[in-house]
């Protein structure tokens, strides 16, 4: 295909994830306090949109309480620092099995929400975007499924519309993307669709460059997206999804380091990105112009 660089390019800083990063490095941010301080330390980097997991602000583990996603939401948009919201939805759906005998048992650390419980932060918090990952997939620690069915796709994606909130779907992989297109085209997704192309997670799509121009390939025409790896490489894909006609997203959600042996901070990560779309003569736009871009509406919480 012939190159097609973006020059109007946004950035998303994914603030802290779920993974079990929390001990791994100190600014990882834990507490609603840390996130969301973290993410307007990002904006004010260059991120036009942070994207925004909680955790358990004693132990740093993976959460989804509803009054930590409020708690982050009201501290950013009470800051005078003004960025795009995105939460995530993914969690709810992680089944973790112990062992390959008793599969009809699901681990302790197993994790099922039906849709109303999934979205419930969403509908709440009111961000401009959150995510919806659309598919199932063996994931990247032990016997571990992150779980989306057709059907709780379909029903969490009405809810999230519902709401008034932009989806971003979430895509490790081309059926990912497959099905993607068939919720447009049923109109359970409404437009303007916004992706995220999520490359180097195991065991989704790898990060060459032939499989993520597969990934290219498969977005539609007038479908706006983004692009990240995990680690080492995320700095060399936000200059391959630039030139291949995209966004990109950094943070500590998909790698902890700035230089070898440098752990890096979210507005670190964000400056150096921003380094690089500058310096490919492209432009970093701002938080307005993404909500134009998307049609975005910034609103406060619902009423406690």
């Amino acid at each position: 295909m012939p190159l097609a660089m973006n020059r109007e390019v946004f950035i998303t800083c994914a603030v802290t994830g779920s993974g079990g990063t929390q001990d791994r490095s100190p600014h990882v941010p834990r507490s609603p306090a840390q996130i969301a301080e973290s993410a307007i330390a990002a904006a004010k980097a260059g991120a036009a949109v942070v994207h925004c997991h909680v955790r358990d602000p004693e132990t740093g583990k993976p959460a989804r309480d509803p009054a930590l996603y409020r708690e982050v939401t009201e501290r950013i948009r009470d800051s005078a620092t003004d960025v795009v919201l995105n939460l995530t939805a993914g969690m709810g759906g992680d089944i973790y099995f112990e062992g390959t005998e008793d599969m009809g048992r699901l681990g302790p650390r197993s994790d099922m929400a039906g849709a109303t419980e999934r979205v419930a932060h969403v509908v709440e918090c009111r961000p401009e975007i959150c995510t919806l990952d659309c598919g199932t997939m063996n994931f990247n620690e032990a016997d571990y499924v992150m779980v989306n069915t057709p059907g709780m796709l379909r029903d969490m994606a009405r809810r999230m519309t519902a709401a008034g909130v932009r989806i971003e779907i979430e895509a490790f992989d081309t059926g990912h993307l497959w099905l993607a297109k068939e919720l447009v085209k049923e109109g359970v997704i409404p437009e303007p669709v916004l992706v995220q192309l999520c490359m180097g997670v195991p065991w989704g799509a790898p990060d060459d460059l032939n499989t993520f121009m597969a990934m290219v390939n498969n977005v539609p025409q007038g479908w706006h997206y983004s692009a990240f790896s995990l680690g080492r490489n995320q700095m060399a894909y936000v200059a391959a999804a630039v030139l291949a006609g995209g966004n990109v997203r950094v943070g500590l959600e998909d790698n902890l380091w700035l230089d070898k042996g440098v752990l890096a901070t979210n507005a670190q990560l964000v400056e150096r990105a921003a380094t690089i779309i500058e310096n490919m003569g492209a432009r970093v736009i701002t938080p307005a112009e993404v909500r134009a871009r998307l049609r975005l509406e910034k609103r406060a919480p619902l009423p406690k």
